[in-house]
């Protein structure tokens, strides 16, 4: 009788562990803890999921200079007597990034309208200014095409050396770190005023007028965990990085020094920059200074 009791519990505790492991098999690993969610895998969504700024068209002939540039890569609103875009915006996931190296072509933009001034990377040559990105080439390595895009002469504006290759460019790594993080990012920039001090000195404009130096550079990232109806997901809480840089060599190289509001950004340009997130959300964010870490 013993050894009947002693085979029976024996063959229970061999069922027992048998289950076990079928139902571990069945689990999936646990993952390392991340900064957030992964429930969604990173897309590439629309550039304008915000909203557009100015309210850009694309009528070349009655708006020139709020002339509306759609490329695959990024969006942008463009100014004709100024040679530069006013504003560009582009969405930044991990699905925009890969290993494409930078391709440093920079180049005119043959879709500008027929007649119009196109920057050519010679435009700046001597100018004492970088060809400084909007959307920057490090954001767009899925691709050569997509690389490549953002060497486009339309992308770029006259930029002080210090605040193009320091300033902005810290604010661009730390944006990618997010992106590394698990979060997406709608990134709207550009520039406005005029008269900038670069490596020459003072300038107002460049290639014998035809760019117009801008006096100030701005960029508001919204930052979100990955996900979809994204302009619905802002909500008073999410963190959004407004900076308004002077475009001078003499500028500091912490970009969170320059952190400022988007309704003062939007003050200085008459942009209304989320205009896809409600109302009653924009005014509580947009009011805000971010105090969330810079690196």
């Amino acid at each position: 009788m013993k050894r009947t009791l002693y085979r029976l519990f024996a063959f229970s505790l061999l069922g027992t562990a048998a289950l076990s492991c079928s139902r571990k098999e069945d689990v999936a690993p646990v993952a390392e803890p991340t900064a957030v969610s992964q429930s969604f895998d990173a897309t590439r969504d629309g550039h304008l999921t915000m909203g557009n700024p100015s309210g850009a068209v694309t009528d070349a002939t009655n708006y020139p200079n709020n002339y509306l540039m759609s490329k695959s890569q990024f969006v942008l609103s463009y100014s004709r007597d100024r040679g530069k875009p006013n504003w560009v915006s582009w969405h930044l996931s991990s699905a925009w990034l890969g290993s494409t190296p930078r391709q440093d072509n920079f180049s005119a933009d043959a879709t500008l309208p027929t007649g119009w001034f196109r920057a050519t990377s010679s435009s700046y040559t001597g100018s004492g200014f970088d060809r400084g990105h909007n959307c920057p080439s490090a954001d767009r390595t899925g691709s050569i095409a997509d690389n490549s895009a953002t060497f486009l002469m339309t992308n770029m504006m006259p930029q002080a050396s210090v605040n193009n290759q320091q300033t902005w460019a810290g604010l661009e790594n730390y944006c990618r770190t997010l992106v590394n993080q698990g979060y997406e990012l709608y990134i709207i920039c550009g520039s406005y005023g005029s008269g900038g001090t670069g490596l020459n000195g003072y300038a107002t404009t460049i290639a014998s007028g035809k760019i117009t130096v801008p006096s100030r550079c701005w960029k508001v990232v919204v930052v979100l965990p990955q996900g979809t109806s994204d302009a619905s997901r802002v909500t008073t809480s999410t963190r959004v990085i407004a900076i308004d840089t002077p475009n001078t060599t003499s500028i500091g190289t912490s970009w969170g020094a320059y952190r400022t509001t988007v309704d003062a950004i939007e003050q200085a340009t008459g942009y209304n920059i989320l205009s896809a997130v409600s109302s009653t959300v924009q005014s509580t964010v947009e009011s805000r200074v971010d105090s969330g870490p810079t690196q």
